[in-house]
Parts: C-alpha cells; sequence; structure tokens
C-alpha cells in the first residue's frame, strides 16, 4: 500500500526511478540472470534421467486429480497467455529486422528495402532468438519452483507456501522470520509480476479496440479496462478452480487454437510450416550461443530482451510454480517435468512460427506497405503489432476481436490465478483461504498495474518486476539444493 501511494502522489519521481532502475539492474545483473536460468535447465534435464524421476508426487498410490488435456489447458493458459499475445508477433520481427541476436545482420536497409543475402539467416535468427526466450528456459524455472511445492506438500505433508520447500536446508526456521523473509519475497514477486502482464494485456486490449472501434488509446481507457477486466476475475475467484480457473483455461485453448489455425491455413502456409522446422533447427544450433552470459556484444538482445525475460519468468515462477504444482498431484518426477518443460514449449514454438512467422513473411514480401513493419520497426508501437498482422488477412475485423477477447480472457485467467496463490501465501499455505481475503488479493493486482501504468508505463511494469526478479532468483537458485534433499529422503 505504501508503493501505491508513493506511485500516485509523487508520479514523476517515480517514472525517473522506475526509468532508471530497468537499465541499471538489466546491464549489471545481466550474467547473474542468463547464468541462472542455465542452471535451473540443467538442473531439470538431471532429474529427468536420474533415479528420483520415478517418485511420484503425492505418494506411491497418488493418482492425477486432472486428465491431460486439462491438464495442459491449465499449464498453458496460466504460465504464459498474455505474453504470447503481445509478443507473438513483435519479437520474430524485431529480432529478425532489429536487435541482432549474436550479430546476424539485418534483412533491412536502412532505407527500407530489402537485402537478399541477409534474409535467410535472419529469418531464421529471428524466431530462434524469440524461441528462446518462450521454451526451454522460462519453463525449467517454472518446473523447478512447481517441483519443489508439490514434492514437500504432497509428500511431506508441509503447507502450500514456498518456505516448505526450505524445511531440509533451514528446519524449523522456516516456520519464523527466515520463512517471513521467504514468503514476503514471493508475494511481492508475483504481485509485480502479475502486474506487469496485466499491463501488457490492458494496453494490448486497448490498442486492438482503438484499431477496430476508434476507442482513444490511452492510460485512462487503459484504467478502465484494468478495472474492469479485474471486477470479472472476481467472479471467477468467487467460484474457485474448478468453476473459475479450468474452465477459463480449456476456453482460452479452444479460442487460442481457433484462432492459431485461422492464420496457419489462411497465411502462407507452406512458409510457417518451413519456418517452424528451421526455427527449432536454428534454436538448437545456436542454444549455447544465445544462453552465453558473459562477455556478449549483442547487449541489445542480452541485455533489453533476455535479462528482463528471465527476471519477468522468476518473478511469475511463485505463482504459476504454485498453480502448476496444485494441479499436478499423481505424476511421477520425470511424467511432471518432460510434460512442464517440452509440452508448453513445442505449443509456444509453433505459435511463434505461426503469428511471427506470417509478420516477418509480410515484412519481407511487402516493406513498403506492410503494417507490421510500420508498427514494429519503423516506429515501435508493440502494442498494435498482432492487429497489424491481423490486418494483412482476410476477415480481419473478425480476428482482431477474437484476438481482443483472447486478451481479455488471459487477463481474467492470470488475474484469478495469481490472486488465488498470493492468497494460499498469505494465508499461511491454507489452500482455501477466507474469500473476502481472495478478493482483497484480486482487487490489489489490478490496483498495482494501475499504479505502475500511471507512474511510468511499460518502463514502470519492467523495472518493478526485475527488482523483485533479482532477489527471488537466489531463493531458487537455494531451492534446487532443497529438492535433491527431498527426493533423497523420499527414495529412502
Amino acid at each position: 500500500m505504501a508503493f501505491v501511494f508513493f506511485a500516485l502522489a509523487l508520479p514523476v519521481e517515480a517514472a525517473a526511478i522506475f526509468g532508471w532502475l530497468r537499465p541499471f539492474l538489466t546491464t549489471t545483473f545481466d550474467w547473474f540472470f542468463l547464468g541462472a536460468a542455465n542452471i535451473f535447465v540443467i538442473f531439470c534435464l538431471f532429474l529427468i534421467v536420474s533415479p528420483w524421476g520415478r517418485v511420484r508426487l503425492g505418494g506411491k498410490d497418488a493418482k492425477p486429480d486432472y486428465g491431460y488435456v486439462g491438464w495442459f489447458a491449465m499449464l498453458f493458459a496460466a504460465g504464459m497467455g498474455i505474453g504470447l499475445m503481445f509478443f507473438g508477433v513483435l519479437e520474430p520481427v524485431y529480432h529478425m529486422a532489429i536487435s541482432e541476436p549474436l550479430g546476424v545482420p539485418s534483412p533491412i536497409a536502412a532505407d527500407g528495402t530489402i537485402i537478399p543475402e541477409n534474409v535467410e539467416a535472419a529469418r531464421a535468427m529471428g524466431l530462434a532468438a524469440t524461441i528462446f526466450h518462450w521454451g526451454l528456459h522460462p519453463w525449467a524455472i517454472y518446473a523447478v519452483v512447481a517441483l519443489a511445492l508439490a514434492l514437500f506438500t504432497f509428500n511431506k505433508g508441509l503447507p502450500l507456501t514456498i518456505r516448505s520447500a526450505f524445511y531440509p536446508i533451514f528446519g524449523e526456521r522456516v516456520w519464523g522470520w527466515t520463512g517471513h523473509v521467504i514468503d514476503t519475497l514471493a508475494v511481492f514477486a508475483t504481485l509485480f509480476g502479475l502486474a506487469t502482464s496485466l499491463g501488457f494485456g490492458a494496453q494490448q486490449a486497448n490498442a486492438g479496440l482503438a484499431h477496430i472501434f476508434g476507442i482513444p488509446n490511452s492510460i485512462s481507457v487503459q484504467v478502465i479496462l484494468i478495472a474492469g477486466i479485474t471486477a470479472i476475475a472476481l467472479i471467477s475467484v468467487l467460484r474457485g478452480l474448478d468453476g473459475g480457473v479450468k474452465r477459463l483455461s480449456e476456453l482460452n485453448m479452444g479460442l487460442a487454437a481457433l484462432l492459431l489455425l485461422f492464420v496457419l491455413f489462411v497465411g502462407p502456409t507452406v512458409t510457417i510450416l518451413g519456418d517452424f522446422v528451421a526455427g527449432i533447427g536454428a534454436y538448437a544450433t545456436n542454444l549455447l550461443g544465445l544462453s552465453n552470459p558473459i562477455g556478449r556484444e549483442d547487449t541489445g538482445y542480452s541485455q533489453g530482451w533476455t535479462a528482463f525475460y528471465w527476471a519477468w519468468w522468476i518473478s511469475w515462477s511463485p505463482f504459476v510454480g504454485m498453480f502448476i504444482a496444485r494441479v499436478s498431484r499423481g505424476r511421477t518426477v520425470r511424467e511432471f517435468i518432460i510434460c512442464v518443460l517440452l509440452i508448453p514449449s513445442m505449443v509456444c514454438v509453433l505459435w511463434m512460427a505461426v503469428f511471427g512467422g506470417t509478420a516477418i513473411d509480410q515484412v519481407l514480401t511487402d516493406p513498403l506497405n506492410s503494417a507490421v513493419k510500420a508498427n514494429v520497426i519503423d516506429s515501435y508501437s508493440p502494442e498494435i503489432s498482432l492487429f497489424a498482422m491481423l490486418e494483412g488477412l482476410p476477415l480481419a475485423s473478425l480476428t482482431s476481436i477474437i484476438g481482443i477477447v483472447l486478451v481479455i480472457v488471459f487477463f481474467v485467467t492470470s488475474s484469478d490465478s495469481g490472486s488465488l496463490v498470493i492468497d494460499t501465501i498469505t494465508a499461511g499455505g491454507k489452500v482455501n483461504a477466507p474469500v473476502p481475503q481472495r478478493v482483497f488479493w484480486c482487487t490489489f493486482e489490478g490496483a498495482v498495474a494501475i499504479v505502475l501504468l500511471i507512474g511510468g508505463g511499460l518502463s514502470a511494469l519492467q523495472a518493478m518486476v526485475i527488482s523483485t526478479g533479482l532477489p527471488f532468483t537466489v531463493v531458487l537458485l537455494l531451492m534446487c539444493w532443497a529438492i535433491i534433499r527431498g527426493l533423497m529422503t523420499e527414495s529412502r
């Protein structure tokens, strides 16, 4: 509440602080974020092949609470919904034409013409650099938190809260100030991670409404959107996990699949399928280079994008990790990690290939008339990029409306799921905490998103997510050791 009052009472000072904070943290600690994310991937791959992979979450006789379809829908919708809508078109085009990851040159000259000899490599790298941010690394971060919570809650009988994962390290001290600090960090990280996503969602929904209906694209409209969608999320909160989040997640999956199939078959289908294969190949080939935390020359990419993304995913990890843990009882460790790593990663790759590949094709085929080039490369307007791509396809008004609905439903799902998670942490691990408390957190998430937008826009959202992601990275590294200790006793 002190933070909210500061941002509202002193918006100029708050905007100045937010504007300074993000570049300072990403340039100073980029090596730490990149190195830690690499450790999480290696750790998950190790658990898959280790004998501990046979351990079943919930005990050897536990049965899964949800089937694969419902489980995958909740993994996908809670983990990256709004982000895919916001960055699915923007990021592949931006990396191909502007950020030049690993020094791969742009295929677009200063006068807007195409440089043919640069097209193939830049196109593949644009997709590979995007897949890197949405593939194994973020889902490994989520998997670490989710596995720790599921193991110590379902197998050890401890409360469903972040501090429980540290019992093997700190013992009974997790119920004192040591645990209070861990859970408080988790709440702040989750709150600002969610606020960032809600801010992105509000800006994109506003851009879509402006694009189709001429509604003004302004902070005032975005504040109204956040307030209205938060009110809808409250209804879902009151309905609970099965009645609210699960059904909304399945609705998301249906709408997202419908939009994806439309773009795939109406857009340049053969090119998209080629991009899907080429993107995976380029990702595998350049994975080590993109993961390198030391001596990078492509700082616009590694600091401006990767360091921010890893901080964002780490901030989201208590939220997504706890949510995944709650719906994953009955899975073995091996099944859990393989599914959490691979299934959502492949969905993200397909999404980027379809939406990003179509946008890239529009830019390279007709650069002078491409709405994507005008809104991403010529004038950086990230919130309009999806609708600019749809403008180049048939039924643009209808698909843009579906896109807005998807953003809003993802928005509601994230707010609903996040309030459930924060409520559980602040209630000491109680899964069925008092409903008024859950309502408070759902409302307060919207308030934080609003004051961040007022106090500095995108830079404020990104600055706060990085500032909370930094200390929580240390928490996640310690969590890996706690998981090993827990699995050792479980196997015995």
